[in-house]
């Protein structure tokens, strides 16, 4: 059992929601995200996404590219992104941490040392947006043998067909990006997430978690009323980029886990 299996165990037993959050690895520099990183658990945080600075992050708006452009800048590099999750871990061993970018960066350190390294700095399980489930062998398959969920996205346009693919080999739990298109941009809406959350629940025991277009605390609780919990990232990468004092970060992102947990 991984520490995200943990994690879903016992908010399953206390009938809560997941609160997750996304952050990126090194923005704006390593000692404040570090920080950030640090004080996300006390502040109602279930699960920490952590990305991983990367030049072409297709996936995501602008957002989440000019925070891997920050990322990049101040020296952050694979190595130093496993650094960091392995410097929270001396004062958390509880928190699961997931591993979010591309492949690329992985390839190029290759797998069996990547998988090494990220178990022994900490890492609980990866997203790894740009391998599809026909890529399984690359790094899914490796990833389960080492002891590492691999979480999958599923989105609007995963139809019927594709969807037991998606699912074929995803572990954790299923990552559903509420809207299409890339991060940051338009607001998720209940009405349409509910009944493509009840789909992928027809064909996965594994919990559903909806992420993309979340921006409020009410959006929180609304989209985690209608599945296992709610991803923020955007809004959050936002305020980092503004400069807000990593307290301010920190009240910002409990209002928005204070409202995924009343979901």
């Amino acid at each position: 059992m991984t520490r995200i299996d943990a994690k879903f165990a016992e908010l399953s037993a206390a009938g809560k929601k997941a609160f997750v959050t996304y952050v990126m690895a090194g923005d704006p520099d390593y000692e404040t995200s570090l920080e950030v990183v640090k004080g996300l658990p006390a502040a109602g945080v279930d699960i920490i996404e952590l990305g991983l600075p990367f030049t072409d992050p297709m996936a995501d708006g602008e957002t989440i590219q000019l925070a891997a452009q920050r990322g990049l800048a101040a020296g952050m590099t694979l190595e130093r992104t496993l650094q960091l999750a392995a410097d929270f871990r001396k004062t958390d061993d509880t928190t699961p941490i997931v591993l979010m970018g591309y492949y690329n960066p992985i390839y190029s350190r290759g797998v069996d040392k990547f998988l090494k390294d990220a178990k022994v700095a900490g890492i609980d399980g990866l997203i790894v947006v740009d391998l599809p489930p026909e890529e399984d062998s690359e790094l899914c398959l490796p990833a389960q043998a080492a002891g590492l969920n691999f979480i999958r996205l599923a989105t609007p346009t995963t139809d019927d067909s594709r969807l037991p693919k998606v699912m074929q080999n995803t572990s954790g739990f299923v990552y559903y990006v509420s809207i299409t298109g890339i991060t940051g941009s338009a607001e998720a809406e209940a009405a349409d997430v509910a009944p493509e959350v009840a789909r992928i629940k027809a064909v996965t025991d594994l919990p559903v978690i909806v992420g993309f277009g979340i921006k409020t605390p009410e959006r929180a609780e609304t989209i985690a009323s209608i599945s296992d919990g709610a991803v923020v990232g955007s809004a959050i990468v936002s305020q980092i980029a503004a400069g807000k004092p990593v307290k301010e970060v920190l009240a910002f992102v409990k209002t928005l886990a204070d409202g995924a947990h009343r979901g």
